[in-house]
Protein backbone atom coordinates (compact mmCIF):
# COMPACT_ATOMS: atom_id res chain seq x y z
CA UNK A 1 0.00 0.00 0.00
CA UNK A 2 1.49 3.41 -0.92
CA UNK A 3 2.49 5.78 1.85
CA UNK A 4 4.97 8.41 2.96
CA UNK A 5 8.52 7.13 3.48
CA UNK A 6 9.73 7.15 7.09
CA UNK A 7 12.84 9.18 7.81
CA UNK A 8 15.15 9.12 10.81
CA UNK A 9 13.31 12.06 12.42
CA UNK A 10 9.90 10.36 12.20
CA UNK A 11 8.06 10.00 15.49
CA UNK A 12 6.04 7.05 16.65
CA UNK A 13 5.05 5.06 19.69
CA UNK A 14 4.39 1.53 20.88
CA UNK A 15 0.88 0.43 21.96
CA UNK A 16 1.77 1.48 25.54
CA UNK A 17 2.93 5.02 24.60
CA UNK A 18 6.67 4.32 24.63
CA UNK A 19 8.54 6.61 22.21
CA UNK A 20 9.93 5.14 18.97
CA UNK A 21 13.15 6.37 17.37
CA UNK A 22 15.05 5.11 14.34
CA UNK A 23 18.85 4.92 14.36
CA UNK A 24 20.34 5.56 10.92
CA UNK A 25 22.36 2.84 9.27
CA UNK A 26 23.48 4.34 5.98
CA UNK A 27 22.39 7.85 4.95
CA UNK A 28 22.35 7.22 1.19
CA UNK A 29 18.93 8.77 0.54
CA UNK A 30 17.94 12.00 2.25
CA UNK A 31 14.40 13.30 2.85
CA UNK A 32 14.27 16.90 4.00
CA UNK A 33 17.90 16.65 5.11
CA UNK A 34 17.35 13.46 7.12
CA UNK A 35 18.21 9.88 6.07
CA UNK A 36 15.37 7.67 4.83
CA UNK A 37 14.59 4.68 7.08
CA UNK A 38 15.29 1.23 5.65
CA UNK A 39 14.86 -2.30 6.95
CA UNK A 40 18.57 -2.24 7.91
CA UNK A 41 18.00 0.61 10.40
CA UNK A 42 17.24 -0.18 14.04
CA UNK A 43 13.90 1.11 15.37
CA UNK A 44 13.95 1.24 19.17
CA UNK A 45 11.36 2.04 21.83
CA UNK A 46 12.15 4.00 25.00
CA UNK A 47 10.10 4.48 28.18
CA UNK A 48 7.51 1.76 27.55
CA UNK A 49 5.74 1.18 30.90
CA UNK A 50 4.21 -2.23 30.07
CA UNK A 51 4.30 -4.90 32.80
CA UNK A 52 2.81 -8.38 32.99
CA UNK A 53 1.33 -9.98 36.12
CA UNK A 54 3.54 -12.68 37.63
CA UNK A 55 2.36 -14.44 40.77
CA UNK A 56 1.76 -11.80 43.43
CA UNK A 57 3.59 -9.03 41.57
CA UNK A 58 4.45 -7.80 38.12
CA UNK A 59 7.35 -8.22 35.74
CA UNK A 60 8.51 -5.38 33.49
CA UNK A 61 8.02 -6.40 29.85
CA UNK A 62 8.58 -3.14 27.94
CA UNK A 63 8.65 -2.82 24.17
CA UNK A 64 12.27 -2.26 23.08
CA UNK A 65 12.39 -2.80 19.29
CA UNK A 66 10.17 -2.63 16.22
CA UNK A 67 10.24 -5.29 13.52
CA UNK A 68 8.84 -3.99 10.23
CA UNK A 69 6.88 -6.77 8.51
CA UNK A 70 6.12 -5.38 5.03
CA UNK A 71 8.45 -2.64 3.74
CA UNK A 72 8.21 -0.86 0.38
CA UNK A 73 8.08 -3.31 -2.52
CA UNK A 74 9.31 -1.07 -5.32
CA UNK A 75 11.75 1.38 -3.75
CA UNK A 76 15.11 0.69 -2.08
CA UNK A 77 18.02 2.71 -0.71
CA UNK A 78 21.44 1.08 -0.75
CA UNK A 79 19.76 -2.20 -1.71
CA UNK A 80 17.50 -2.17 1.38
CA UNK A 81 13.71 -1.72 1.18
CA UNK A 82 12.41 1.56 2.59
CA UNK A 83 9.96 1.70 5.50
CA UNK A 84 6.64 3.42 4.80
CA UNK A 85 4.31 5.04 7.32
CA UNK A 86 1.77 2.43 6.19
CA UNK A 87 4.16 -0.51 6.68
CA UNK A 88 2.83 -2.88 9.34
CA UNK A 89 5.21 -3.48 12.21
CA UNK A 90 5.43 -5.36 15.47
CA UNK A 91 6.82 -4.02 18.73
CA UNK A 92 8.79 -6.63 20.66
CA UNK A 93 10.15 -6.97 24.19
CA UNK A 94 13.77 -7.79 25.00
CA UNK A 95 12.69 -11.46 25.06
CA UNK A 96 11.29 -11.01 21.51
CA UNK A 97 7.69 -11.36 22.73
CA UNK A 98 5.27 -9.54 20.36
CA UNK A 99 3.59 -6.59 22.09
CA UNK A 100 1.45 -5.06 19.33
CA UNK A 101 1.78 -2.67 16.37
CA UNK A 102 3.61 0.66 16.51
CA UNK A 103 1.83 3.89 15.58
CA UNK A 104 3.64 6.43 13.40
CA UNK A 105 2.61 9.89 14.57
CA UNK A 106 4.83 12.29 12.59
CA UNK A 107 6.46 11.67 9.21
CA UNK A 108 7.50 13.71 6.17
CA UNK A 109 4.72 13.88 3.56
CA UNK A 110 6.53 15.02 0.41
CA UNK A 111 7.84 11.63 -0.78
CA UNK A 112 5.39 8.75 -1.30
CA UNK A 113 6.43 5.21 -2.28
CA UNK A 114 4.87 1.81 -2.80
Amino acid sequence: MPGPILHIGALGMCPHSGQMSIAPGSPRVMLGGMPAATTADMATIAACPFQVPVGAGTKPQPCVTVQWLVPATRVTAGGQPLILSTSPGLCKSAEQIPQGPPTVTTVQTRVIAQ
